[in-house]
């Protein structure tokens, strides 16, 4: 399964970043295999409006299957469920630790957005 991690550095050793539309980066993990993607989300980071559909859209185009980020706005959490992409909360964690208990099913889904985040 391909699992988009919303993190504050480039390593799986850095923590799960709160946010998900203007998260700095993304690391997608393949859990089938070992191999990592590491997607620099400056095109949304710095976004004047519109970095949550812009996230998840890029989630889309690396044909994501589940994301794990702290929180997701009502844009974002939107444009994921019409993506058929479900996101799990993972704060506090570092990027491999949220990655080991998704896989473990110890992650609690987000099944409603939380507030928008502006900026």
């Amino acid at each position: 399964m391909k699992v988009a991690v919303s993190a504050l550095g480039s390593t799986l050793d850095a923590m799960v970043d709160q946010r998900f539309g203007r998260a700095q980066y993304f690391i997608i993990a393949d859990t089938g295999s070992d191999g990592i993607e590491v997607v620099d989300n400056a095109v949304n980071k710095g976004a004047t409006g519109g970095a949550g559909i812009g996230a998840a859209e890029l989630m889309s185009d690396h044909q994501v299957e589940a994301v794990v980020t702290g929180h997701l706005g009502p844009n974002a959490f939107n444009a994921l469920k019409a993506a058929g992409i479900p996101g799990y909360e993972g704060s506090g964690k570092t990027v491999k630790d949220a990655l080991t208990a998704l896989e473990a099913g110890e992650l609690r889904e987000l099944t409603e957005a939380g507030e928008a985040h502006a900026g």
